[in-house]
């Protein structure tokens, strides 16, 4: 059985330059993240006698903390657990509805307009907020798969926001790029800016309010997010900035459990998160190229992204068409996600030109990935956000909890989408992750990356990395990255449709796009989106293998 993500001939060197020389290894956990304190923090856990869930759920309390831009209690979590051979993998969708009283008439009151004229969801703000859905993710993925209670595994968090985590270079640095969000809410610019200006780089940046919210969760258990006193009073920060969360919000959320949506590619499933995570558009995309031999996408030249590209386009055509809240109609998944469907996108891809159908609904998004793997074979994939950075820019009162602008970034107000706007309704969602099994049906690798809807395209890419060219796990993250940008997303649809990408992938492939008809953006050298990460499994020792994107400052830890 071929080892995906495995080093293969060791002479075999990389065309582009290389970051980091090797992968990660371990024999007996292995964690890997955007963020040192995340991966540490799972690793802890792991080394003390926890399990792949528990340390995912730490990491990721973790992150709430030290990565606020990206991440936090206000905001939302997708994930897929494998429990291990011979065991079923479940998916965990942690996104909530909007709320109910704000009506789409009130919404349309708020409403701003693009540079088309056209009407765009209020971006930020009170009406932006969508319920929140992270910490109730927690809670079930605990109450499934989990060895420890939640205040045990919240510890690492507390300190953290009590002490104040060291702020490092990216995080102030975002800090400054957006402080006009935080400013415009006085109990946000409290947090995040003391004394009225950005922290530095090396400054700790404690949030005593949080800990306070953290430790009440310690305390009460996660439940207590969504009723009791500190649910009435997240609900009165939100009402108090324009929003209408309301306590009754809260209560009714529920994370939606369900087996993973899957399809197969090359002989491996591929699992990923349903409806209504845009997951199904990277299973829809990897189809469409299947019929495309494997050693041409493995080249990765200008004939392998023109054909992936155009296959991007179609799925997101497709998610723009059909996709929405299951709850709220109908979606075709099984038609999208058959090869009948995809043989018919595959058949309309012109090889030699770029096409003008719709390009994605790219948003940029401030998210966080990581993924977790134990001794005992479980394998944990799990995102989590608050939309856009720092999200609705709303921290709800005296809580310490930064809330998502998740209905803000993603319902739109056109009465023919799908997606339209409508209380107690969830948008659809950017947050998506995945796993690997290997051709017997074990959990082979297991990744994902946060950047919006750069996701999907970015784990097709990694997949066919990993598949096609046999990369191992720390190539595959380092391989020059390309996004189509943008499209059908209603605050980036004016733009001008192009191809952006890394100059590293060379000169001769960059002149074959042009000369197909892409539009080429260049992000240098290494300026592509995305945090990738990635842990594999040897199926025979069990040895576990990590990478980590170099573009920021995580790293995978293994022992």
């Amino acid at each position: 059985m071929t080892r995906l993500g495995f080093p293969g001939d060791l002479t075999t060197r990389p065309p582009w330059p290389k970051r980091r020389s090797f992968p990660v290894v371990g024999r007996r956990g292995m964690a890997a993240g955007a963020h040192p304190l995340i991966v540490s923090t799972a690793l802890g856990v792991l080394q003390s006698g926890g399990n792949a869930v528990d340390a995912a759920v730490a990491a990721g309390l973790t992150a709430a903390v030290v990565m606020p831009e990206m991440c936090g209690l206000g905001g939302d979590l997708f994930a897929i657990v494998h429990p291990g051979p011979g065991a079923e993998p479940l998916a965990f969708l942690g996104s909530g509805a909007a709320p109910a009283a704000a009506s789409l008439a009130m919404v349309r009151a708020k409403a701003e307009r693009g540079v088309d004229g056209g009407e765009r969801m209020p971006l930020r703000g009170g009406l932006s907020i969508s319920t929140p859905g992270m910490v109730a993710g927690y809670r079930e993925l605990l109450a499934r798969f989990g060895s420890r209670d939640f205040g045990r595994l919240a510890e690492p968090a507390i300190r953290y926001a009590e002490e104040g985590a060291p702020l490092s270079l990216l995080a102030a640095h975002v800090l400054s790029l957006f402080r006009p969000v935080l400013e415009s809410h006085a109990p946000t610019a409290a947090v995040f800016l003391p004394g009225g200006s950005p922290p530095r780089a090396g400054a700790l940046l404690p949030q005593n309010d949080l800990a306070a919210t953290l430790r009440t969760l310690a305390r009460e258990g996660p439940e207590a997010f969504y009723r009791g006193p500190l649910a009435v009073r997240i609900a009165e920060g939100v009402q108090a900035a324009g929003g209408a969360l309301g306590e009754a919000d809260l209560a009714a959320h529920a994370t939606v459990v369900e087996a993973p949506i899957a399809t197969a590619y090359r002989g491996r499933t591929v699992l990923q998160t349903g409806l209504p995570s845009q997951g199904f558009l990277m299973l829809e995309a990897l189809n469409i190229v299947e019929p495309v031999p494997a050693e041409t996408l493995a080249a990765g030249g200008a004939e392998a992204v023109h054909l992936m590209a155009e296959a991007l386009k179609a799925a997101y055509a497709d998610r723009l068409a059909y996709a929405r809240d299951p709850a709220s109609g109908p979606t075709p998944l099984g038609r999208l996600l058959s090869k009948a469907w995809a043989a018919d996108r595959f058949a309309r891809i012109d090889p030699q030109r770029a096409s003008g159908a719709p390009a994605p609904a790219l948003q940029d998004g401030d998210t966080t990935y990581l993924c977790v793997a134990d001794a005992d074979g479980m394998m944990v994939s799990l995102i989590q956000s608050v939309s856009s950075a720092f999200g609705s820019g709303i921290v709800a009162g005296d809580t310490g909890v930064l809330m998502n602008n998740r209905a803000g970034r993603g319902f739109e107000l056109d009465p023919s989408s799908p997606n339209l706007y409508a209380p107690g309704k969830k948008t659809m969602h950017t947050l998506n992750c995945w796993l690997i099994l290997d051709e017997d049906g074990t959990p082979a690798v297991v990744g994902g990356t946060p950047g919006g809807d750069g996701q999907p395209q970015w784990g097709l890419q990694l997949v066919s990395s990993l598949v096609d060219a046999g990369l191992d796990v720390q190539l595959a993250c380092e391989a020059p990255r390309w996004q189509v940008w943008p499209g059908t997303d209603p605050h980036d649809r004016p733009n001008p449709y192009r191809l952006q990408i890394e100059s590293r992938i060379g000169e001769v492939a960059l002149a074959g796009l042009t000369a197909r008809g892409h539009v080429l953006e260049s992000w240098g050298a290494w300026g592509g989106l995305g945090a990738a990460q990635l842990i594999a499994r040897d199926p025979a020792t069990g040895v576990l293998m990590g990478g980590s994107d170099p573009r920021v400052e995580g790293l995978a830890l293994g022992f």
